[in-house]
């Protein structure tokens, strides 16, 4: 068999019921898309956002109804629910924003090699969920 005879490889489509569940995804990928779900995150949970932002700078009355939610609740959901919906919009914001700053960062520097991308991508999985932690035991009322 010759050079030019050789068999080339062949590619196929992944299967989504057999390749799927054992295909790992690297971290920036992971980063990526968590990036977009936590950007959907905080578009759907805009009107929340809107809420706690009027409630809290309405009046004084208003702001204590708010705190009042936080730990007693509304008359539809309990506090911790509220405190989870909050989390949920910390991590979101977190995450959007730390790893927008990186994809900013290799665009202004160029630093695309794929090191650079699974290390940063590392240190923006960490810190996200890092800060989250420690903003959610400040939510939570452990320290």
């Amino acid at each position: 068999m010759t050079e030019l005879t050789k068999k080339r490889p062949e590619f196929r489509n992944i299967n989504a019921l057999s390749d799927l569940p054992s295909y790992r995804l690297p971290a920036a990928g992971i980063v990526s898309i968590l990036h977009r779900i936590s950007g959907a995150l905080m578009f759907l949970l805009l009107p929340f956002i809107i809420w706690m932002f009027d409630t809290s700078v309405s009046s004084e009355i208003s702001f204590a109804k708010f705190k009042a939610a936080f730990n007693v609740g509304l008359g539809f959901a309990p506090g911790w629910l509220i405190k989870l919906v909050a989390l949920a919009l910390i991590w979101a914001y977190l995450h959007h924003l730390i790893a927008g700053m990186r994809h900013v960062y290799m665009d202004v520097h160029h630093a695309v090699s794929k090191e650079f991308g699974k290390s940063s991508a590392l240190f923006t999985l960490a810190l996200s969920v890092g800060l989250t932690v420690i903003l959610a035991a400040k939510l939570f009322g452990l320290y």
